[in-house]
């Protein structure tokens, strides 16, 4: 049986919980912590075709990220620079390669999902033996786990990729520990020609007590756990946006649905009325339970 949905209803249910409606903008920095702290998780950036909140969406609504520098909106910027290793959310570039912020209570879920066991020092080698992380991937964590915090100069040298002609990998192996959660942006050194570099240490080492959170957690609770917090900054999505945003396989995706159709927290084989998304007219969507009851 397929139920209807108005695509006008979840757009205002977004309005809501990514904070563009008007009066219910952030506007200071304790406000973007509680709203990272309210949703999960949230982009930094609005990512096109990509249905999730983002810190600049809260800031300025629902407008284009200019490219000015002096724009007011920038202040989201700072704010992301000011709260770098201070412990109030997870910075990095993890779903989608882009640029994301964790609540540190959902932090021990996605953490879970990630191919670390508990001995930072030494899983990275298991990787590697195994062909899943790259050379110089390898050699960015060992210059770090050795050397302490580097700023992205000095972590260069340190992995000796300071070539133009490495410029690519160096730039692909510091994502792909990102998305892994074995490394993390903690500060802002005044270094280059830019005056302007991450420092990056090791996930576990700052935050130390990660592991032990994420060790009881299953993998299909950390995954469900995830996709209801999805659920409920979006309010409707499809499959395949599920799995566009968190790369999970496709199994593991319906195993999560069916973990929420079970607690009635979602409901599937609905339409969505009205939308003007390409590609979505006869499309099944999954829905918020509570949104199908309104």
């Amino acid at each position: 049986m397929t139920t209807s949905l108005s695509f006008e209803l979840v757009q205002q249910y977004r309005q809501k919980t990514y904070c563009t409606a008007p009066g219910s903008r952030v506007a200071t920095i304790e406000q973007a912590v509680e709203f990272v702290n309210q949703r999960g998780f949230i982009f930094f950036w609005p990512i096109q075709d990509i249905a999730l909140p983002s810190l600049w969406m809260a800031v300025n609504g629902d407008r284009p990220v200019p490219e000015e520098h002096d724009d007011p909106g920038h202040i989201t910027w700072d704010w992301k620079d000011r709260m770098l290793g201070k412990h109030q959310w997870y910075y990095g570039r993890t779903l989608r390669r882009r640029n994301t912020m964790i609540a540190l209570d959902c932090l021990p879920y996605f953490y879970a999902l990630s191919p670390n066991y508990g001995d930072f020092e030494n899983d990275y080698l298991d990787q590697y033996a195994a062909g899943t992380l790259t050379q110089e991937a390898k050699q960015l964590y060992e210059a770090i786990l050795l050397e302490g915090p580097l700023d992205t100069l000095a972590l260069r040298r340190a992995a000796r990729l300071q070539s133009s002609s490495s410029n690519t990998r160096f730039n692909k192996a510091l994502d792909d520990l990102q998305i892994q959660f074995k490394i993390l942006p903690i500060g802002v050194a005044n270094v280059g020609s830019w005056h302007y570099a991450f420092i990056y240490d090791i996930t576990p080492r700052h935050f130390p007590e990660l592991v032990d959170q994420a060790g009881p957690l299953t993998e299909p609770l950390a995954r469900s756990t995830l996709l209801e917090k999805y659920f409920r900054s979006v309010g409707a999505a499809r499959l395949k946006d599920i799995n566009k945003l968190f790369h999970w396989r496709h199994e593991d995706s319906l195993r999560s649905i069916a973990t929420l159709k079970a607690k009635y927290a979602i409901t599937d084989n609905v339409e969505l009325i009205g939308s003007n998304l390409p590609g979505s007219s006869g499309e099944e969507w999954l829905a918020l339970s509570e949104l199908i009851q309104t």
